[in-house]
């Protein structure tokens, strides 16, 4: 049963403007290019990607989303606009063993900031998640990073905590400061 419900959580999700797609090998061709921008990559400790086929090697080994183990599951979807097909961003969460879902992010386009399509994808993943019985969200943000903090504040986070030194990027230590959401029941 709890195979199941994690192989449904890996299912498309619709908003009003956006549909995310559970992302494949495939999408590596659509996203690679606008994730060469550097500046998506200033409050985050990743690079991006170096190769189309490196992102479409990781991707593919994502696919099953849900470790033979049982363990937790890994999400990600590929961000669309319903009104043209392009793609806007990734969305990404890891849902462990007791319906917490931990490491929920996004990564969004240049192009495609300040129109409200981070926060209108976390609030569809949340509705989606919440009725396959995730009880909590949490998402950690980089000290600094306030275009985060509003999509997460929009959608109905709430800050806990400071973690002191908790990220690097690019040999420069930050603070993360810890987002919840829980589930209304």
């Amino acid at each position: 049963m709890i195979k199941l419900v994690r192989v449904k959580m890996n299912a498309p999700v619709m908003t009003e403007r956006l549909v995310l797609e559970p992302i494949a090998a495939a999408h590596a061709a659509l996203l690679f290019a606008p994730m060469q921008d550097e500046r998506i990559y200033r409050w985050l400790s990743i690079v991006p990607p170096r190769t189309v086929e490196s992102l479409r090697t990781r991707w593919a080994e994502l696919a099953s989303r849900v470790p033979f183990n049982g363990g937790d599951a890994f999400l990600n979807w590929a961000i669309r606009r319903t009104s043209d097909g392009k793609y806007v961003g990734k969305f990404d969460a890891v849902v462990n063993l007791t319906n917490v879902a931990t490491n929920v992010g996004y990564l969004l386009f240049p192009e495609f900031w300040g129109q409200g399509y981070g926060t209108e994808a976390t609030r569809g993943i949340v509705a989606h998640l919440t009725q396959l019985s995730v009880t909590e969200f949490r998402a950690l943000v980089t000290s600094g990073n306030d275009a985060s903090v509003r999509v997460l504040v929009k959608a109905g986070f709430v800050r806990t905590r400071t973690i002191p030194d908790n990220d690097t990027i690019r040999g420069v230590k930050y603070d993360d400061i810890e987002y919840v959401l829980r589930s209304s029941e």
